[in-house]
């Protein structure tokens, strides 16, 4: 299988990115391909809402390495997306990359509503916020980035098989083995 990894993580040695990284080897001692993206390494321009994607099926600002992750998500069986929670949301740059990326993952109908572009692929979600557990719950900081993925990867076809949350991650050395547990797990979900 053909797993695409994106790492919203800035911090390239960050829990998130540990978690992926996890994911990534036991992914690739199973044999599959896996191609990993650190959002926050890539180069391209935010989305102008001039809504020609809508129209052309993909967006029509020269050619960035938003344009490389489109393919990239085309091809892929399932994809891997990670983010840390800051203010209740993924972070920025990860929400900037599925804004330039409407195209390559849904379509439209006349009526406007979404026409999911990758039914039959699978994806996992990862989170970690600071706020420990369960008032990352109860504060909704986890579940609402959660939601944002979801929303995104849900209306493109994915279908999220695994959510793993890290909670609690203030002055948290490493991560811990429960954790990356969990992320070793993802090789059941493709």
């Amino acid at each position: 299988m053909k797993i695409l990894i994106l790492n919203g993580s800035p911090r390239k040695n960050g829990k998130i990115s540990r978690l992926l990284h996890t994911a990534e080897k036991a992914l690739l001692e199973k044999g599959d391909s896996v191609t990993f993206i650190d959002v926050s390494s890539i180069i391209f321009k935010p989305c102008v809402g001039c809504m020609a994607c809508r129209s052309k099926g993909s967006c029509i600002l020269p050619q960035d390495d938003a344009h490389s992750i489109a393919e990239e998500i085309k091809n892929c069986d399932g994809i891997i997306a990670g983010s840390p929670v800051y203010w209740g949301n993924i972070n920025g740059q990860l929400k900037c990359l599925f804004d330039r990326l409407v195209a390559s993952m849904m379509g439209e109908s006349k009526l406007g509503l979404p026409l999911p572009l990758h039914k039959g692929k699978k994806a996992v979600i990862i989170t970690s916020c600071t706020t420990p557990f369960p008032f990352n719950i109860l504060a909704a900081q986890t579940t609402k980035a959660e939601k944002a993925l979801k929303e995104i990867l849900g209306y493109s076809g994915f279908k999220i098989t695994r959510k793993i949350r890290l909670a609690g991650t203030k002055g948290m050395k490493e991560v811990p083995e429960s954790a990356l547990k969990k992320a070793r797990k993802c090789v059941k979900v493709f």
